[in-house]
């Protein structure tokens, strides 16, 4: 592959396996890099692709972007790091009255994942989906009563949270045919302190903050070619189904396929931006233009909504629209290759689909006509009665989840300092993560625990390239 790319803090890998340094360079002054002759497997993000594998990783711009989506993504960097306090005040103002975290990277940060609270004292990236039985309006999940559809549990002075989280992990050991044994910590989550009595019955669904980069190229592959990946009737007979999820979009009041977040429940990153600020930090934007505590006793009185404008939706929006990927290191590691193969064989790839294109994206150009490889078909899937939430969300029942991207997966250790996976951070390391999954996952799972330890130490390496 013979290219010219703009590459930042550059560590840049040939097929011979040396390595090329260059010096690190601002976000806005990328070194440019000419005939350079590089595996296609190492551009994970295609074009957009960033050649970093330090704790800056995830926090560069796409390396094709142009002049005007550049001076975008320095302001909606300067958005997604802005800290909001109680109001009234001259800057930030408009936290809460209630809220989960008070700036976008404190859930994201370094734009990364993050990690699992070891307890309920600071939650960190985790929060809580809450809903009761039926549907609203719009066919998504029914709010909870007294509560909303998200719990929050901080508030501002003279407030109280809606109520506070206790979080215990049960150990239970496993065993690879191989006599080796492995530990699955699961979970146990109450809530106390509560405002009010919180109702007998209800359905919640733990969350924790993934990774923001990327996302601007999984906006941009088409609805057809995500929808191609899926056979909801699993007419192939390889026990995968895979079935798009079509959600509600308050902007064009339409239904759209969702995309976004555990259960693809968001149609695209505008909306995804904007309903963090008001559930996440109770910031309120023209199209979310209610409190999140509105209707409760501890709402507030102000007459400041929206608390942002449009614009700045729009910016934050776009800088994770315009967030590079990270590229894929060890490629041609014989190891590395060996657990490709595994990856394969075990059809971890019929989920985690290895490649995709995107297609035109008017709004962000450099996302436009890309081969990337990002591990994700963007698709539900039923993942077994161990990691089922039982939350229905639009067209996701209690045991589906959208399939995340594996893209830069290996780099969370050196980037977020922690290797805490799955939806609720419950994994501590890749292969508890992958022995977690069942249901639709369950003969990739049982392929993987039947390996040797050669073989699975191998997949794991793999994994870790990404």
């Amino acid at each position: 592959m013979t290219s010219q790319f703009k590459l930042n803090f550059c560590v840049v890998p040939a097929l011979a396996g040396t390595l090329f340094f260059f010096a690190s360079c601002k976000k806005d002054a990328p070194v440019l890099i000419n005939e350079l002759e590089i595996s296609d497997e190492y551009f994970s993000g295609g074009e957009t692709t960033v050649f970093n594998n330090g704790s800056t990783a995830f926090e560069q711009p796409s390396t094709n972007c142009n002049s005007t989506e550049l001076d975008m993504h320095t302001e909606g960097d300067a958005a997604f790091e802005a800290v909001f306090v109680t109001a009234p005040a001259t800057v930030g103002s408009g936290l809460g009255p209630l809220f989960n975290q008070n700036a976008c990277n404190s859930c994201h940060p370094r734009n990364g994942r993050s990690a699992a609270p070891a307890n309920g004292t600071d939650l960190q990236g985790l929060l809580f989906r809450l809903s009761q039985n039926g549907v609203d309006p719009n066919g998504g999940p029914m709010p909870l009563s007294g509560f909303g559809g998200q719990l929050q549990t901080k508030s501002v002075f003279s407030y109280q949270p809606e109520a506070k989280v206790d979080i215990n992990y049960i150990d239970q050991l496993h065993q690879f045919i191989n006599g080796e044994t492995y530990t699955l910590r699961q979970p146990q989550y109450s809530f106390y302190d509560s405002y009010i009595p919180m109702p007998s019955s209800y359905n919640y669904s733990p969350r924790i903050a993934p990774p923001v980069f990327g996302l601007g190229l999984l906006e941009a592959v088409t609805e057809t070619e995500i929808l191609s990946y899926a056979d909801v009737n699993d007419v192939n007979g390889d026990g995968i189904s895979g079935k798009p999820n079509y959600v509600y979009d308050h902007i064009t009041q339409q239904t759209k396929l969702g995309r976004f977040g555990w259960k693809a429940s968001e149609p695209t990153l505008y909306q995804q931006a904007a309903k963090a600020y008001n559930g996440d930090m109770g910031v309120t934007s023209p199209y979310f233009n209610l409190e999140n505590s509105y209707g409760q006793t501890q709402t507030d009185t102000l007459t400041d909504d929206p608390e942002v404008d449009d614009y700045t939706v729009v910016l934050t929006a776009f800088y994770t629209q315009s967030l590079a990927v990270p590229a894929r290191r060890d490629v041609e590691n014989e190891t590395v290759m060996q657990g490709k193969n595994i990856f394969k064989a075990a059809n971890c790839s019929g989920c985690h689909r290895m490649q995709m294109q995107t297609g035109n994206s008017p709004t962000v150009p450099s996302a436009s006509n890309q081969t990337i490889r990002p591990y994700t078909d963007m698709l539900l899937h039923d993942m077994g009665p161990a990691l089922a939430d039982n939350m229905p969300v639009f067209n996701a029942n209690g045991q589906e989840w959208r399939t995340p991207p594996l893209w830069g997966i290996g780099l969370t250790r050196v980037v977020n300092g922690h290797t805490n996976f799955l939806h609720d951070g419950r994994a501590r390391n890749l292969i508890e993560a992958v022995m977690w999954h069942g249901g639709e996952a369950e003969a990739s799972k049982n392929y993987v625990k039947n390996l040797s330890k050669e073989d699975r130490d191998a997949l794991i390496k793999f994994l870790e390239s990404l």
